[in-house]
């Protein structure tokens, strides 16, 4: 054998440098999707408003909301969009 004993095959080297490089970027992902998923859990959830005034005969079907408004879909294919802040009914969309 060429090599004395404490020397290894240069494929060697580089499979365990790549092999540690790996682990550590392996590591610090590990570490970045914790810190997103810990920074998502404590921003402020949207509050549902208290109560919603539908016109005479809408019968809700669905609800979602945004930042600054509301929206109710009716069993008659409308969309009332509400703004979040007053309450007030800003848009209605009509569905086909």
């Amino acid at each position: 054998m060429d090599n004395a004993p404490g020397d290894e095959p240069a494929n060697l080297k580089f499979l365990r440098r790549l092999v540690t490089t790996l682990t550590a970027v392996m590591i610090l992902g590990l570490v970045v999707l914790i810190g997103l998923v810990v920074i998502r859990l404590q921003a402020p959830a949207l509050t549902l408003p208290d109560s919603i005034t539908l016109p005479d005969g809408a019968v809700a079907t669905a609800f979602t909301q945004g930042t600054e408004w509301y929206a109710v879909v009716t069993e008659t294919n409308q969309i009332l969009i509400y703004d979040r802040t007053t309450g007030t009914l800003r848009q209605t969309v009509e569905l086909e």
